[in-house]
């Protein structure tokens, strides 16, 4: 059909394109502008399925000829041997998981490439097929982003073929860009000094936070052995997941008892702000934050000895 898919004349076009199509007809549409504009939705719902296969529109009639051109070697090619498509998808993705095709095979050729071979298509018959695979955003792309970079299409009969590229709304939510680490300010002791008296000047406010104070109390420790401490410390999700919020690592001085006894640690303190928060929800502070303690001590002294000193 060659039309602007505005019915001028006669019943309802669309019913008897349907008729056509259950009987097996293959309909392909050819839309030009007229006078009084352009239908696309009638010429979809016109043609065959897909429309990318059998819906071409054109603004002007210079480009008539090569859809002429095309379609010809479309409706006159015995169908599609051979076929291979190769479907690149943006850096924004990354391909999570490939279906079985309904004809051919899928191999992953990286985790952004997808390769489909198919022996033969529409040979015998009108046939589709169809590929599903699933991607992941992984990119610092954010709006409306099109999810394929490029897709190439071959057959021994030289089809050509056109195929939509989906586009995906992606919201990457609020963005937290750490606050950059702060400037160092110089200062010496000098000599034998015990103590040293420095004024460090004004320091403002960065952000809202919340310190947490951990105590932890060691079980049996031995006389005269220093302990190493670790804690770490670590903030989970609505989700379940775990965000690293600080570590810290101290020695615990030996103590001079006659027996193991159980040594108090107090005043572990972290620094938590407030745009850390991975449970925060909009318009709102305060929130309740869910934290994981661990803990990691060890003897450092094990097998340690003074040297003697001779005078």
């Amino acid at each position: 059909m060659f039309t602007d898919g505005i019915t001028t004349a006669g019943g309802n076009a669309a019913a008897v394109a349907a008729a056509a199509k259950a009987q097996g007809v293959i309909i392909y549409v050819i839309g030009l502008s007229g006078n009084g504009g352009i239908d696309e939705q009638a010429l979809r719902e016109w043609a065959s399925d897909p429309d990318s296969a059998y819906v071409a529109i054109t603004p002007d009639d210079t480009e008539l000829e090569d859809l002429f051109e095309d379609l010809a070697k479309n409706i006159t090619s015995p169908g599609a041997t051979n076929i291979e498509i190769t479907d690149t998808v943006s850096p924004c993705f990354r391909i999570t998981a490939v279906s079985a095709p309904t004809n051919g095979t899928a191999s992953l050729l990286d985790s952004n490439t997808v390769r489909w071979n198919m022996d033969e298509l529409g040979v015998t018959q009108s046939e589709g097929a169809v590929l599903e695979f699933t991607v992941k955003h992984t990119g610092t792309c954010s709006g409306t982003v099109e999810v394929n970079e490029s897709i190439t299409y071959s057959d021994d009969e030289n089809n050509v073929v056109n195929f939509q590229n989906p586009e995906l709304a992606v919201d990457c939510g609020i963005v937290i860009i750490p606050e950059n680490c702060p400037d160092p300010i110089a200062l010496t002791v000098d000599g034998c000094e015990d103590t040293i008296e420095f004024d460090a000047g004004q320091l403002g406010l960065e952000s809202l936070g919340r310190i947490v104070q951990l105590d932890v109390t060691l079980r049996n420790v031995c006389p005269n052995k220093r302990v190493a401490l670790a804690v770490l410390l670590n903030e989970v999700d609505n989700e379940g997941n775990e965000h690293k919020r600080g570590m810290k690592v101290v020695t615990v001085p030996a103590h001079t008892g006659t027996s193991c006894r159980d040594v108090t640690v107090r005043c572990i303190k972290f620094v938590l702000p407030e745009s850390l928060d991975s449970t925060k929800t909009p318009d709102s502070m305060c929130d309740a934050r869910n934290l994981k303690a661990r803990f990691i001590a060890n003897y450092i002294d094990n097998d340690f000895d003074c040297c003697e000193i001779k005078l």
